[in-house]
């Protein structure tokens, strides 16, 4: 089965697979990424006076629908109806967002059941009995559950819990599309409304109303004078999960949280003729007798929401699946809810300021003043003490996967880390990472999956967090067990944080020797010393890895012995042993031999794929610097590939050079 509309878009004469359509909606020529999805989906976008072999595009019902219909008539073209798919984006279009999908529709649009559309034709015909497609379908379903999206998502989702056994009645705006031609109509809300009350006489009953109404864009069909002493009008940005989890029954006429009420283990009672209707998953006032198939839930939200929209990825630019959606939503998400009351930020490098703002500031301001007032503070972690934290303080750090080239060198990050607890270095106190990895073993398996998928990608293309370039590697060990001991700047926060007797390269070396007396000891320079940005002496080992990358000395080992390198974890990542002579934040999982006593709060006991979903998917944020945007942690392992990532400015680089030549200086302004 492939992602797409069932109907393929007829071709235009003398070519052979795109559709020249001509358009009457001035939204086909404002909104750029409705465009480029037709574009994609094999639609050239143009004006003019259409023949009876073309097509015209109009945007569902609406107002300005009926000139392209009109035209239709007149020319005898055939109709395109476009709309927003299932899942759109945060705020709704009023709002000025673009879609992550449409749906494209050559018999009429999906809300119109005055007859067939693709979608229904789709649902009726489809046989959805591929076992793999349909464990897709649930685990997508899963997810957007969990994550309790939507078609709009501006939601609250620190709102307390209504408290259970309400019947939940959805409204939507007057006179929307979805009504008018789904069946219903203002007297569909009364009837709806006195059926909710007389079903359940016990019930309280909470009204919700659609986020345009409260926004104040469209009216609804019901406000506080409509209300009884049982009744209570929802205007709050609830998830939808939420109102789901608490609800006795759900009541709607046509809205679209109909259908996510069926996702979310509810048999609504409909009052209109939605597509969802008619497939004995829903109670029907107005049933639909063309529609004679029962479906599954999976069945259902496999062609409504895999199969029949065109989904889009912004950051490559692309057609793609539901689930590289459900990614981007997932980014795009984490960042709306977590930036938009603003930051203050401090002990923040100079140099780091514009980043920090791309990054952090993209719904809010973010401030590099010392004016405390009530919003959150982001603090780089290793320039403070995290044990002395308020509660709105966040630890902020650099990521697992950083960028093509050193921080010390002033290249801008790619990814960063933030925590509100502590910081992941540091195991005297916790840290969101320790308690993302404790749970990590709960992950469900297709979250483990794509773990597994981003961990095998990063492996072949040989990504560690700096993705330095490095010689050839030429010796002979003799046969002996290689082990590869890399060289950390002693003074880092990790070392002082995370380490014990063996504090220093030469101590580590030394008890690498004692400990592994017949190995062949390989000692890596960190990158920072060996690009002279920071302070450092080299130990005695029987090899000196100069100018290497990572990844390449990785390859040649049998052994890594660390202490808190994060060289530990990517090894880890490759399937090599690793021995801890500190307490690095992958220490203490039953993945490592450890010399040193982890926290006795880290009892999980994750695979290796658990913990990478924990590191490098829920831990950090990723940024991509094409789009502007926060994005997946996929999108960030493509740009690294690619070498498409940020570049330091011109005078960053004059600061590297002066730190290069004061590295003894450097933790005057490092960081």
């Amino acid at each position: 089965m492939t992602t797409g509309t069932q109907v393929p878009p007829r071709p235009a004469p003398g070519t052979s697979h795109r559709a020249r359509v001509f358009y009457f909606n001035s939204g086909f020529f404002t909104q750029k990424q409705v465009r480029r999805i037709l574009d994609l989906a094999g639609y050239d976008l143009t004006l003019g006076k259409p023949g009876p072999d073309d097509q015209i595009a109009v945007w569902g019902k609406s107002p300005k629908s009926g000139r392209g219909e009109k035209v239709g008539d007149l020319r005898g073209a055939q109709l395109v109806h476009v709309e927003d798919a299932f899942l759109r984006s945060i705020k709704t279009g009023r709002a000025g967002e673009p879609p992550l999908g449409l749906t494209i529709d050559h018999q009429r649009p999906y809300f119109d059941s005055s007859g067939p559309s693709d979608l229904e034709t789709l649902l009726a015909t489809e046989p959805l009995d591929d076992a793999a497609f349909l464990n897709r379908a649930r685990a997508a379903m899963e997810r957007l559950n969990t994550r309790q999206f939507s078609k709009y998502n501006d939601f609250d989702f620190d709102l307390p819990d209504p408290d259970p056994g309400y019947v939940l009645v959805l409204d939507q705006t007057r006179d929307d599309a979805s009504i008018t031609y789904g069946g219903g109509s203002v007297a569909s809300f009364r009837e709806m409304l006195v059926f909710a009350q007389q079903d359940h006489p016990d019930a309280r009953i909470l009204i919700k109303s659609h986020p345009d109404t409260v926004a104040g864009f469209r009216e609804g069909h019901f406000g506080p004078e409509h209300l009884n002493e049982r009744m209570e009008l929802v205007t709050a940005p609830f998830p939808p999960q939420q109102l789901f989890e608490g609800a006795r029954a759900v009541y709607t006429v046509s809205s679209g949280m109909g259908f996510k009420a069926i996702m979310a283990g509810h048999k609504p009672i409909v009052f209109g003729q939605p597509f969802y209707a008619g497939w004995g998953l829903t109670e029907d006032h107005q049933p639909i007798d063309r529609r004679q198939r029962r479906l599954t839930r999976a069945q259902l939200f496999a062609g409504a929401m895999m199969l029949y929209p065109k989904w889009y990825d912004p950051y490559r630019d692309e057609l793609c699946e539901l689930e590289q959606v459900i990614n981007t939503l997932e980014a795009l998400m984490r960042s709306y809810t977590e930036d938009r009351a603003g930051y203050r930020a401090v002990n923040m490098s100079r140099w780091k300021h514009p980043h920090m703002t791309a990054i952090f500031g993209q719904h809010a301001e973010v401030s590099f003043d010392t004016v405390s007032d009530e919003r959150p503070v982001l603090s780089w972690a290793s320039k403070g003490d995290a044990n002395e934290s308020t509660e709105r303080e966040i630890r902020v750090e650099d990521g697992f996967l950083r960028s093509h080239g050193l921080g010390a060198d002033l290249i801008p990050p790619l990814s960063l880390v933030t925590d509100r607890q502590g910081i992941y270095y540091d195991p005297a106190a916790p840290s969101d990472l320790e308690d993302l990895i404790n749970d990590s073993p709960a992950l469900p398996s297709y979250a483990v999956e794509r773990a597994a998928k981003l961990r095998r990608k990063i492996v072949k293309h040989g990504l560690s967090k700096y993705n330095l370039a490095g010689g050839e590697i030429d010796f002979d060990a003799g046969g002996r067990e290689v082990i590869l001991v890399p060289g950390q700047v002693e003074d880092d926060a990790s070392i002082i944080h995370g380490t014990g007797a063996i504090a220093t390269n030469s101590a580590l070396v030394n008890a690498v020797r004692k400990d592994y007396p017949e190995a062949f000891i390989v000692f890596k320079p960190h990158p920072d010393v060996e690009a002279r940005l920071r302070a450092g002496a080299e130990p005695q080992a029987d090899l000196i890895l100069r100018d290497t990358s990572a990844a390449q000395a990785l390859e040649l080992a049998d052994r890594v012995s660390t202490m808190t390198s994060l060289l530990g974890f990517e090894a880890l990542l490759r399937g090599v042993p690793v021995t801890c002579y500190g307490v690095p934040f992958y220490a203490g999982w039953g993945l490592t031999e450890d010399r040193m006593e982890p926290p006795t709060r880290r009892h999980a006991r994750p695979s290796i794929d658990q913990l990478t979903h924990a590191a490098l998917i829920d831990y950090p944020r990723y940024f991509d610097p094409k789009t502007g945007q926060a994005c997946p942690a996929e999108v960030g392992v493509d740009r690294l590939i690619s070498g498409d990532v940020p570049k330091p400015a011109r005078n960053n680089r004059l600061l590297s050079k002066l730190q290069s030549a004061f590295a003894r200086f450097a933790p005057l302004w490092r960081g």
